[in-house]
């Protein structure tokens, strides 16, 4: 089907089902979402290399990832982002260019996409407490959406992020409730403006509880399964160890259980966790049942929603910055229960006489 052929079904004109397709901002948003259900149901796709000719655009979003050493962006939380990001790339016509480059070129990199006109914006992954790419970002004019929040930036700009205090602040006066004291944090790298808001959280309410924080049950490193696992078996071999774990998402959670599970001790019962869940497609928190207790925000949804939000910036450049924050959900899982009334096993059960030593 090409465009005239769509144009009659419509009962529109070339010009207007075409300026709908390119989201031309005076395009009525009820006759912008008609035409769009309809090139879905008939199967037409415009052609871009035209649309980028007529309408000066690249018809492009960019995502620039450096592969730090000090960190590893590109993870199942990142990979659940693009996703719903594009999604909604897809259907308003759109491609997705990742750049992958050294921590070093990545200014570089937006300065050439922005001068050669690659995309017709970006969006900023992990931002830091104060990040540099947004003050570059507005110099240059290049459209973007970030992903989180930069403290510390005093210019505007828009974003989507998740309440990350008030998540970690919720999830640890949950465990307070349940009687625990000795509860440890598992974050990730404060170098990055959601865990610094993260342990703000667990802080404050440690804080109202009168809890005095212990720096040994606070920790910060990349999120990983192996992070998580080392970490517990650290602060459970500790002199007053933890009853209770906070993980800083699912993945590091995964980790705190083996180091649970080897020790013999019970989940739930002996020690509770309670994890941020991105509620990952192909990494879920159980089949039914939440494994575990969890704080919980879909990041697909965040990349839909973060495209969305850039989306309408390109297509009307006068509209002012946005900004979502999102609450995240408890969840209540097999992971907690009640503090126990005797100090978590600080070592490995023995093995039986003539048994084999467990693996470690």
């Amino acid at each position: 089907m090409n465009l005239r052929q769509l144009s009659e079904k419509l009962g529109l004109s070339q010009t207007t089902v075409s300026r709908a397709l390119n989201g031309y901002p005076e395009v009525k948003e009820e006759t912008r979402r008609k035409v769009i259900e309809a090139a879905a149901r008939y199967n037409y796709h415009p052609d871009t290399r035209a649309q980028s000719l007529a309408t000066g655009r690249a018809k492009a979003i960019g995502h620039v990832i450096p592969h730090s050493t000090k960190h590893e962006m590109v993870n199942v939380v990142f990979a659940d982002f693009i996703a719903g990001a594009g999604e909604t790339y897809a259907a308003n016509g759109y491609e997705l260019i990742m750049s992958m480059v050294s921590d070093e070129d990545e200014a570089k990199a937006y300065r050439t996409l922005a001068q050669k006109r690659s995309v017709d914006g970006v969006i900023v992954h992990g931002p830091t407490l104060n990040d540099p790419r947004i003050a570059l970002l507005q110099e240059i004019g290049l459209p973007f959406v970030v992903h989180g929040r930069s403290s510390e930036v005093p210019h505007e700009y828009s974003w989507l992020d998740v309440n990350n205090t008030r998540a970690l602040e919720r999830a640890t006066e949950f465990l307070i409730d349940l009687g625990h004291r000795r509860i440890a944090l598992i974050n990730g790298l404060e170098s990055m403006d959601f865990a610094l808001r993260r342990r703000r959280g667990y802080l404050n309410a440690l804080e109202t509880a009168g809890i005095a924080a212990d720096p040994k049950l606070m920790s910060s490193a990349e999120m990983t399964e192996p992070y998580g696992y080392t970490m517990a078996q650290k602060m459970l071999d500790g002199q007053n160890p933890p009853t209770a774990f906070i993980a800083s998402s699912i993945v590091i959670a995964m980790g705190v259980r083996r180091a649970i599970e080897e020790r013999g001790l019970t989940l739930g019962k002996d020690i509770s966790i309670i994890c941020f869940d991105d509620a990952i497609s192909y990494f879920p928190n159980g089949d039914g049942e939440p494994i575990f207790t969890a704080t919980r925000s879909s990041v697909r949804e965040a990349g839909r929603r973060a495209a969305e939000i850039l989306l309408d910036q390109i297509n009307d450049p006068t509209r002012k910055s946005r900004h979502e924050l999102w609450e995240a959900e408890l969840v209540v899982g097999r992971s907690t229960g009640p503090a126990p009334t005797t100090t978590p096993a600080q070592s490995p059960p023995q093995a039986a006489a003539g048994a084999p030593a467990p693996r470690t």
